[in-house]
């Protein structure tokens, strides 16, 4: 099989209409609450802790299985809806979404929950990459799909920060369950909207589905996830190691597969252009910044200026509102110029706000550090907007299933990386500093726990006579604001390799469909016989 870029038919595409803008704001539902269910848990553990009485093993699995399934998942996922149908694969994942929060939110002992939240992950790895997909169906302007990929974009990264917010809010008023039984009426929403507004598009010529290409992805990402995030948190050690290892074996063998499977699960063919494989790159990098940093930040605000959890969540999603409008700015600049330069600029201004931060101090003024994290979040909404609509515009239409699967499949490894490096970067920074700094007459037993972390220091400092206790706690402060700016130095010398690959990757790259380009510009028909919707007939690129 052989993959030719999409070249869009020479007759105009219709613009989308009222019906594809609503249509928008329904698959907005699912990427909201996906992305939402990373960090929904972070307030509610100590609530179902008290009623669960998990274990540690269990309490780690409580917050991770989720993030490791959808990882594992979503290259199968997308694959599964460009056979089955998008459509009909995104409502069968809501139903499963819904089904699992309610069992998530009544759920009687830690191993129902941990199963509840695996069925959560199975669910959350269907409607990822069949938004992304069907946007590519619905808008077949370039212009507007731009757009509506920004407004994704957004949708995408804010329900992060929004996670924590709502969960604060709701553990306010309810039980912990109703921080999953949230979900339940906006996938019963999407599951009455969906079949009115959304197309079904799948490629008649994918073939059969490849069942072992599918578990041969899940024996590569989940194993690489697993032991990328285990070694940030405990270091390296024999468990994740060999992890890693069964992993990049288990990798080598899927592509092996799919360069010799008769009907392969994805075709290796797309990452030959270059549109597309330095999307997901570029995607990989900014989210390596993006998640490598946060912890930093929240540590910051809770542990060295000793908000609330709550409090601390309101500050960080004011940055998240203030950076809306990056993503559709990024878009119209980009119809003006080489997009490599506008991608280049959101890593620099990245590297910019990164920078800003590597002289915070623990005294600094908050408003410094908003700004400071305003600034480097607009660069990074532009890069992963820009970045989701190239990659999408330069896959045929048929693909966009596998290609918006290995798009979120990248931004996750970069987030695991992201943490696992520059997380054990500015732990280094904090446990050298904290070994030359330990004051006389700690505990004994307590010098590894003030030597680990900044949140084990404070925890010791407590117990400790008023000078001693605000000594070790400013030593500690101070090893761990040294090791926050080395960490935030650290990504901004990524960022700046990112914009100097994206001006000498992507420059000049045609999108308009010259041959060995992909084409930006309209598809006008997507819409299989399967459409919902009548229209013109499908025009895909050469795909053999």
């Amino acid at each position: 099989m052989s993959f030719t870029a999409y070249t869009p038919a020479s007759v105009p595409a219709p613009p989308a209409g009222r019906r594809e803008w609503t249509a928008l704001a329904v698959l907005l539902l699912p990427c909201l609450l996906v992305s939402m269910d990373v960090s929904v848990l972070y307030f509610a553990v100590p609530f179902l802790t008290a009623e669960l009485e998990p274990s540690s093993v269990q309490q780690l699995w409580i917050l991770d299985v989720y993030g490791f399934v959808l990882a594992g998942l979503l290259i199968t996922m997308g694959a599964l809806g460009d056979r089955i149908g998008r459509r009909r694969l995104l409502l069968s994942g809501a139903l499963l979404f819904g089904l699992a929060s309610a069992l998530a939110a009544y759920a009687r002992s830690a191993e129902m929950l941990i199963a509840a939240r695996a069925l959560l992950g199975v669910g959350g790895a269907t409607l990822m990459p069949s938004t992304l997909a069907l946007i590519r169906n619905l808008f077949h302007d370039a212009k507007q799909r731009g757009k509506a990929v920004a407004i994704w974009s957004v949708a995408t990264t804010g329900g992060i920060a929004i996670g924590p917010v709502l969960s604060g809010v709701l553990l306010e008023h309810f039980w912990w369950g109703s921080v999953f039984l949230i979900n339940a009426p906006a996938m019963v929403l999407l599951l009455v909207c969906g079949p009115l507004l959304l197309p079904e598009f799948k490629n008649p010529a994918a073939g059969r589905f490849d069942l072992p290409g599918s578990l041969l992805s899940l024996l590569t990402m989940l194993p690489i996830v697993y032991g990328i995030k285990e070694t940030a948190r405990n270091g390296l050690a024999a468990p994740p190691v060999i992890a890693l290892v069964v992993g990049l074996l288990a990798g080598a063998a899927f592509v092996h597969r799919q360069r010799t499977a008769r009907h392969p699960m994805l075709d290796l063919e797309l990452f030959r252009h270059r549109g597309f494989s330095v999307s997901v790159l570029m995607n990989l990098l900014a989210m390596f910044a993006v998640v490598g940093c946060a912890v930093f930040f929240t540590q910051y605000l809770q542990t060295v200026r000793g908000m609330s959890p709550l409090e601390a969540a309101l500050w960080n999603l004011l940055p998240t509102l203030a950076v809306g409008g990056m993503a559709p700015m990024a878009t119209v600049l980009a119809q003006k110029m080489d997009r490599a330069y506008v991608i280049a600029l959101g890593f620099t201004v990245a590297a910019g706000g990164f920078v800003w931060l590597s002289w915070l101090e623990p005294g600094s003024a908050l408003w410094y550090v908003l700004v400071g994290s305003s600034v480097y979040a607009s660069g990074l909404v532009m890069v992963m907007s820009l970045g989701n609509e190239l990659a999408i515009g330069v896959a045929p239409p048929e693909r966009a299933g596998s290609a918006s699967a290995v798009l979120e499949s990248g931004t996750e490894l970069g987030g695991a990386l992201g943490m696992a490096i520059l997380g054990s970067i500015g732990s280094a920074v904090y446990r050298g500093r904290m070994d030359d700094a330990l004051p006389a007459g700690l505990p004994s037993g307590t010098a590894d726990a003030v030597r680990e972390t900044l949140a084990g220091a404070a925890a010791v400092a407590g117990h400790l006579p008023g000078r001693v206790g605000g000594a070790l706690l400013t030593a500690a402060r101070s090893a761990f604001m040294d090791g926050l700016q080395t960490a935030v130095l650290g990504a901004a010398g990524v960022m700046v390799l990112g914009a100097v690959l994206a001006v000498a990757l992507l420059r000049g790259l045609r999108t308009t469909g010259a041959e060995g380009e992909g084409g930006d510009a309209s598809d006008e028909a997507t819409a299989t016989a399967l459409s919902t919707t009548p229209g013109p007939a499908a025009a895909p690129g050469s795909v053999s």
